[in-house]
């Protein structure tokens, strides 16, 4: 049964509208709960006007009120753009809304955003395609935001940038243009092609392909040209400081109430009741649209119950570690977990990456004692905490190879992440993403030579124990 494209449009456009509502209304109670609603205005304009590169905490740059007003309205205007453009909304646009809420709260802003967003209608507009069904790769180029910025506010000014202190320079505005057109004309022609490098087993397709042209961007710009690398920029911010650079008590009622809300929305939608979802539970999640086989109801629902886990998960890891906490990006990168919730992610095909991290984890911490070695990391260092959200869109290997692949993919991209993001300077948003992409290129060949049939079902193939144990049952029978 195919759910009809209307109703689960007029359910996406309402869902990204309460949730753009309810980050504007976080900003309020963000402002209360910290005291900074006096100063809100002046540290959304320092997020504004400040260069963004991986991982920028805007609370830190800015405070939690503005972060949160940050978001909300990059937030109102994809879903303005969303319910006015003519056509219906579709999952895609869903996800790419949900990636751009993620980094509003580290390295996009909505100042930043719009010559990502805008410029890619310009190759819709020479390719005569519908600007609606194609909202969403609008929506994926502001991954390269950060670029915007360097360019803007930094790159030409050199040794005299100094935080804080804005400097346009007429050769900054006009090479911000070059590049903008650059690459709203090379992104959005890329995308396609990469799909099939991973063969559709990566969900963040736009990861594998964006990280490469950033790659490409990042050298021309900087090594090619003798330029310093972009660092992080960093602000003494007391307030911030004051909570232990940890918003954890706010996050977790916020991100519960949400949660919770997506869950009763989509179990009263679904007829009151929670009929269908393990049918959605069973899915491999490979090339999959859960809105179109299942409907959004259950979409929301599973939103609600994987969201929820994956908040646990968090939470579990900044009790026992010492790691970044409810950081900025922290808060971003539970939105990012939810990207595919409408098209590929469900709790049963992510468990076995989580187990990936956790099993390197305790891996390094085996070798460093056995060989002496020196990690510091924890799986709640952030650049960790980052890659595990990203790396759930491997989890169609998982629906179809088994968890034993899910396990391999977990612990590749847990290895990898800390290494792509100096590929390209922390200047393009997605590098979960574009690990998860280069783990697919690593993975999938053996896969393939060693498993020649991916099941179609998670329910498709039993254990092989059990498979023994039924045909031993049916020789004593006979």
């Amino acid at each position: 049964m195919e759910y009809s494209e209307q109703k689960n449009s007029r359910i996406i456009d309402g869902t990204v509208l309460c949730i753009s509502l309810a980050l504007l209304g976080g900003a309020a109670a963000a402002a209360f709960y910290t005291g900074t609603g006096n100063t809100i205005l002046t540290d959304l304009v320092r997020i504004l006007t400040s260069p963004g590169p991986l991982i920028t905490d805007y609370f830190g740059i800015g405070s939690l009120p503005a972060t949160f007003l940050n978001a909300g309205l990059c937030g109102l205007a994809m879903w303005a753009f969303m319910a006015f453009l003519p056509g219906p909304s579709h999952v895609n646009t869903f996800a790419g809304y949900f990636l751009v809420i993620a980094h509003a709260f580290y390295g996009l802003n909505f100042l930043n955003m719009w010559p990502c967003f805008l410029g890619p209608f310009l190759y819709l507009g020479v390719r005569r395609l519908d600007f609606n069904e194609n909202l969403h790769i609008c929506m994926f180029c502001t991954c390269f935001s950060p670029f915007v910025s360097e360019l803007l506010f930094r790159y030409t000014l050199g040794d005299a940038w100094a935080p804080g202190v804005v400097q346009l320079t007429v050769k900054g505005v006009l090479l911000t243009i070059g590049v903008v057109i650059v690459l709203s004309l090379v992104a959005p022609a890329i995308l396609p092609g990469t799909k099939a490098w991973h063969k559709g087993y990566n969900l963040y397709n736009g990861g594998l392909a964006f990280g490469m042209l950033g790659f490409f961007l990042f050298n021309l710009l900087y090594r090619t040209m003798g330029v310093a690398a972009p660092t992080t920029p960093t602000f003494v911010n007391e307030v911030y400081a004051s909570f232990n650079n940890s918003y954890s008590l706010f996050g977790h009622a916020f991100f519960l109430l949400l949660f919770a809300g997506c869950l009763f929305a989509g179990f009263l939608l679904n007829g009151r009741s929670f009929h269908g979802l393990s049918r959605l539970f069973t899915d491999t999640g490979y090339e999959s649209n859960f809105a179109r086989k299942y409907g959004m109801p259950l979409c929301l629902i599973n939103i609600g119950i994987y969201g929820t886990l994956f908040l646990i998960y968090l939470s579990l890891d900044d009790y026992f570690t010492l790691g970044a906490g409810f950081t900025g990006p922290t808060f971003g990168v539970i939105f990012a977990a939810l990207t595919f919730t409408a098209m590929g992610q469900h709790p049963r095909n992510v468990w076995p990456i989580f187990l990936g991290f956790l099993l390197l984890s305790l891996s390094v911490r085996g070798y460093n004692r056995l060989v002496g070695g020196n990690a510091t990391w924890t799986l709640s260092t952030q650049s960790y905490i980052n890659s595990i959200a990203f790396a759930t869109g491997l989890c169609p290997l998982v629906g179809r190879y088994g968890w034993g692949a899910g396990v391999a993919a977990g612990m590749l991209c847990a290895s990898l992440c800390t290494a792509t993001s100096a590929l390209h300077g922390g200047l393009m948003l997605y590098n979960g993403g574009f690990t998860a992409g280069v783990t697919t290129l690593i993975l999938l060949p053996v896969l393939e030579h060693y498993i020649r049939k991916p099941r179609e079902s998670m329910q498709q193939h039993m254990d092989l124990r059990d498979m023994m144990t039924i045909n031993e049952s049916a020789k004593r029978k006979r």
